[in-house]
């Protein structure tokens, strides 16, 4: 996530692409079912922000359940924060099942290079071809066999760091890649968007990163024309623009009154603030 910096520019709306506001409004307007296999540590702040923005969250994350459900799910999350042998399993079934019947999912490969089990368990999915490929720089520099893995769950190195690793996975794996940092980065391997949105107290609540992985499934099920690069700027730009306001109304606090304040702006935004305040290059 990023330190919004003191200018903005407004994103282009129709003719063309959606713009982030107008994907806010159509994910609102159809409320996606969001399936969610991620960690313990991130359910209840995962739930809340898909609820926030209009979408219905399930946590289905057992096997049998997994596959089915990822087959009526409008978008799936698949989270490796907290990888138990049995979500192993729903996690392996439900991209199977999704990919089959043509649901949108994400891969949020938390902390793999170092760990083994995550990590492996990270290549077997991205052969899968998710979605999405969600991720800090770290990661995704691990998935791509360019690094060892971050500090746990925390980078040791910046999103234009990962910029050739990010656009090697999007083209090997026909994902979009989504690179969180000081400045976000979104790549589908030809094209590539810088997003300045946001602030550091993201860092500082847990689930940060977590939820946003959640938040672009739910767009991918409302992507214009089948276009999951500008589905995930607009899920990127509106979780931090909303981010932005949380910081500006709750200045001089702390990241626990930043978090309930976040979720309420991310219920509360709307396509003309995201408008004014979207930062991309």
């Amino acid at each position: 996530m990023s330190i919004r910096p003191g200018t903005s520019t407004t994103l282009p709306t129709d003719p063309g692409p959606l713009s982030p506001g107008a994907h806010l409004e159509r994910m609102r307007s159809t409320a996606p079912l969001v399936q969610c296999i991620t960690n313990h540590v991130v359910t209840n702040i995962t739930a809340n922000v898909l609820l926030a923005q209009g979408a219905s969250p399930a946590m289905v994350d057992i096997p049998v359940e997994a596959g089915v459900f990822a087959r009526i799910a409008s978008g799936l999350l698949i989270n490796l924060g907290t990888p138990t042998s049995e979500q192993r399993d729903a996690a392996r079934e439900a991209a199977v099942d999704a990919s089959a019947a043509g649901t949108p999912w994400v891969l949020d490969p938390v902390a793999i290079g170092a760990l083994p089990v995550r990590t492996e368990l990270a290549h077997e999915l991205v052969a899968l071809r998710p979605s999405v490929i969600r991720g800090n720089p770290s990661e995704i520099l691990a998935l791509a066999g360019a690094g060892a893995g971050g500090r746990g769950v925390d980078s040791v190195a910046g999103t234009d760091d990962a910029l050739d690793a990010a656009r090697m996975l999007a083209r090997t794996h026909g994902s979009v890649v989504a690179v969180s940092g000081a400045v976000d980065l979104v790549t589908d391997g030809d094209r590539i968007a810088r997003l300045a949105n946001g602030t550091e107290l993201l860092t500082l609540i847990t689930g940060g990163g977590c939820a946003l992985g959640a938040t672009i499934a739910a767009y991918l099920s409302v992507a214009h024309d089948g276009d999951l690069f500008e589905a995930t700027v607009a899920a990127v730009t509106n979780y931090t623009v909303a981010a932005e306001v949380a910081a500006d109304a709750t200045r001089g606090a702390g990241p626990g009154s930043f978090a309930v304040a976040f979720i309420d702006a991310l219920h509360a935004r709307d396509a003309a603030t995201v408008a004014d305040r979207a930062v991309r290059s």
